[in-house]
């Protein structure tokens, strides 16, 4: 048995290499003999800015809440704290800094720093570039944060939040909740700062804050404490638009690809799914087509309109997409292959549709295509809010477990 993975939107070849290596590794493991490859596109058929994205406002990168506050509410309040957190990474230290606490008589002797000061130090003392021998080092590599840890452990040791919250923290169990805002805000600057090239699960990304809190004089064990509860209900009242706003100079120009491959491979798909054509004809055995983002509308179209000739894509067992908007285009009269209202031609495969409902570019199947039963949804949770959600898949053991069923029932 083959497989065969088809990357995704905005993807190039070094992020490739460390995607597909970790798809390729964990289908092993559950396939021992099977093959696994990859059809790398990005370089031949991705797209750019041609003028460097000078079409685009608001290119500069925000860190303001927004102005534009509405009442949708997400559904999971971890993710939408995180929501903000990204927007803004210092909102849980600046409650922190300007309400304070109640304090229980204690204070702070001339000439003696306070609980919060201690905090601070030892935050600023942190290594700026772990060591990859070091769990945190190692774990920031492995999610994309390594390279804006620096800076984000610069920023927010020297903000003028952590030094009004450090006064006011003059007690320990005030300590250690700043320990907790501290380290949170450290992981969601660097989440920020690596925009769509994150690669970290809400597993990983609680790791990190849990090492760098403890690193400083923290309690692991506390989840948040009274800043977390204060911009948790917070969350749950605000929309998506401020992140939004914050993130389109970042996605549109530094990531244009991240959308311009969606929109060129409209315009010009067919040469993609010709050389997807190749590489599943390659080899003359069995294969699964896993299509991540773009990938996956890629297939749906190859599939379906080779199908529709009475030319299958011969021996493909069995389709998986993986955070695919093909049902969206379907359903809107974008999708290549399928008008609104047509069903799926016969020859067409089996279908697999995985998504994150935390992924603003992952659609449902189903629903679309009622009725035929080679269509099936799966969700999974990363546990992070868009956009890191849309890289985590691949992280996920659930992805492959449900991969793995699915293969065995299709023998």
């Amino acid at each position: 048995m083959r497989f065969l993975f088809v990357h995704g939107t905005g993807v190039r070849r070094a992020r490739h290499e460390v995607l597909f290596g970790r798809v390729r590794d964990r289908l092993a493991a559950r396939f021992p003999g099977a093959t696994v490859a990859s059809c790398y596109w990005g370089d031949r058929f991705g797209a750019e800015l041609s003028t460097g994205g000078v079409s685009v406002p608001g290119v500069r990168r925000t860190r303001g809440a927004g102005e534009d506050v509405l009442a949708t509410a997400p559904p999971d309040i971890v993710p939408a704290q995180w929501l903000l957190l990204l927007t803004d990474p210092l909102c849980e230290v600046r409650v922190l800094a300007e309400a304070g606490w109640e304090t229980t008589g204690g204070f702070t002797l001339p000439g003696v720093r306070s609980a919060g000061s201690e905090v601070l130090g030892l935050l600023a003392g942190l290594p700026p570039a772990p060591d990859r021998s070091d769990e945190l080092g190692a774990l920031l590599r492995d999610t994309g944060l390594f390279d804006g840890f620096a800076e984000a452990l610069e920023r927010v040791a020297g903000s003028p939040e952590a030094a009004r919250a450090g006064r006011n923290a003059t007690e320990d169990g005030h300590a250690r909740e700043l320990a907790t805002a501290l380290a949170r805000a450290v992981v969601a600057d660097a989440l920020a700062a690596a925009g769509p090239e994150a690669d970290c699960t809400g597993d990983e990304r609680d790791r990190l804050v849990q090492l760098v809190v403890t690193r400083i004089g923290g309690d692991a064990r506390m989840p948040g404490g009274r800043a977390a509860a204060v911009l948790g209900r917070l969350a749950l009242r605000v929309t998506t638009q401020p992140v939004l706003n914050a993130w389109r100079g970042s996605i549109t120009t530094g990531s244009a690809p991240f959308v311009g491959d969606i929109l060129r491979y409209q315009a010009r798909g067919e040469a993609l799914r010709e050389l997807l054509r190749a590489s599943i004809s390659q080899e003359p055995e069995s294969t699964v087509v896993i299509g991540h983002s773009l990938g996956g509308i890629a297939l749906v179209d190859l599939l379906a309109l080779s199908a529709a000739r009475g030319e299958p894509v011969p021996d493909v067992r069995l389709l998986v997409t993986v955070g695919s908007q093909a049902p969206f285009l379907y359903e809107m009269g974008a999708l290549t292959a399928l008008a609104p209202g047509e069903g799926l031609p016969p020859g067409f495969p089996r279908w697999l549709n995985i998504f994150d409902r935390q992924d603003i570019l992952a659609f449902l199947a189903e629903p679309v295509f009622p009725g035929d039963a080679r269509v099936s949804d799966h969700e999974v949770s990363s546990g992070q809010p868009f956009i890191p959600c849309h890289s985590a898949y691949f992280k996920l053991d659930a992805v492959y477990d449900r991969i793995a069923q699915a293969v065995v029932e299709t023998r």
